[in-house]
């Protein structure tokens, strides 16, 4: 009974989540398991191998052809496959059913929705938006899911974009540094302030100054990362607060 030959630079996968991605005008595709490819672009999945069905770069996944070395140097630059199918992770576009692909959409949408209300409040009411303000507010500025990007940078592009249509800023961390006078500390303390939206108190304690700032959230590593250079290590930076808003004053 003869044996049934099977290529060797082909590989059969079934029940896989693809993503696509052209470059130097060839398509390339990695197989992947289902509901991890949001996962890695997220962050929350950092293990690669729950990702990836197989570290092989496909010219086709649903035919098994495996692209070849000399092609993957070409396109890429290079021919190490996994750091290859990372690249295609990041940029490529996942390919799924229409009904999945809404499904991934809303979930996407709920999960920027919730974000963008946890993150931000109205400046004027210092109190954080309810979900469905949100909700209708992106969905009259025409704010659309893109499946080849994280959560992060879209709830970002959320907020921008939802800056044109309603009064919205992000909530404010509160701060206490403290680092001694002397030695350019004055310098110090100008740099510090311009970083922070508001100084709510400072008072001298012998040759150090403490600070209490109210401070957008993307400062705070800026802060942290200039007290301690500054201060070669002597300066603190303290959280009091995470977000600064107004909670709901009624009583359940």
């Amino acid at each position: 009974m003869s044996k049934i030959f099977t290529p060797t630079n082909q590989i059969r996968l079934t029940n896989v989540a693809v993503v696509r991605l052209k470059k130097s005008g060839k398509r390339f595709e990695i197989a992947c398991y289902k509901n991890k490819v949001l996962s890695w672009r997220n962050n929350t999945e950092k293990d690669i191998d729950e990702v990836l069905q197989t570290h092989t770069v496909f010219t086709n996944v649903s035919k098994g052809q495996a692209a070849k070395k000399e092609e993957l140097i070409k396109a890429f630059g290079k021919s190490d496959e996994t750091e290859v199918c990372k690249e295609i992770l990041a940029k490529g576009e996942l390919q799924v059913s229409e009904k999945e692909r809404q499904s991934v959409l809303d979930a996407q949408l709920n999960s920027i929705i919730n974000s963008v209300a946890a993150l931000c409040v109205n400046p004027e009411t210092r109190r954080p938006y309810p979900a469905t303000i949100i909700e209708k507010a992106l969905k009259d500025a025409h704010f659309s899911i893109k499946m080849n990007k994280n959560a992060k940078q879209q709830t970002l592009d959320a907020i921008k974009l939802l800056r044109e249509h309603i009064p919205l800023e992000r909530s404010r961390m509160k701060l206490r540094v403290s680092f001694a006078g002397k030695e350019g500390g004055h310098r110090l303390k100008e740099s510090v302030t311009k970083l922070a939206t508001k100084v709510e108190h400072e008072e001298w304690d012998d040759a150090t100054l403490h600070m209490t700032l109210l401070i957008d959230p993307g400062n705070y590593r800026v802060i942290d990362d200039l007290i301690r250079n500054e201060t070669r290590g002597k300066g603190l930076v303290e959280l009091i607060e995470l977000k600064e808003v107004v909670e709901n004053e009624e009583i359940f």
